[in-house]
């Protein structure tokens, strides 16, 4: 059971992480690139090979840490709420991902990137809050 938790926590490290990161670099290179094909592929390639699967096995260990606690409470309604709100953000860096390389707007972009970023230190604050503030 340690093990699983361990893994929960890697991995929900590693989903916020790359998502905090891709936020950044999503409002930091919203600019004209002068080769526009190759600026977005590494956004493209963190997003689909670090936070997708990290997010994924986030949300499955955690599925797998609460069958094998089976541990219930409001604190619990209230994390996975904001852990929902976390799977929309991640959603939306897709989204502006994907309008960066079509080469929209840069400005909106940026807008959308840094709200992104905000959304979620507050949803990963308010998780991390949920998480210790649980009675035990």
């Amino acid at each position: 059971m340690p093990w699983l938790k361990l893994l929960h926590i890697v991995a929900l490290v590693l989903w916020c992480a790359s998502l905090l990161y891709l936020a950044a670099a999503l409002a930091g290179s919203a600019r004209p690139a002068p080769d526009a094909s190759a600026a977005p592929l590494p956004l493209r390639a963190l997003f689909t090979l670090a936070a997708t699967p990290a997010a994924l096995l986030a949300i499955a260990s955690g599925t797998a840490v609460f069958l094998a606690d089976f541990t219930l409470g409001v604190w619990l309604v209230g994390k996975l709420t904001a852990v929902a709100g976390l799977v929309l953000v991640h959603a939306w860096c897709g989204v502006l991902t994907i309008r960066l390389e079509r080469g929209d707007d840069a400005r909106a972009i940026r807008r959308a990137a840094a709200f992104a970023g905000f959304a979620g230190i507050g949803l990963i604050l308010a998780i991390l809050w949920l998480v210790l503030a649980k009675p035990l």
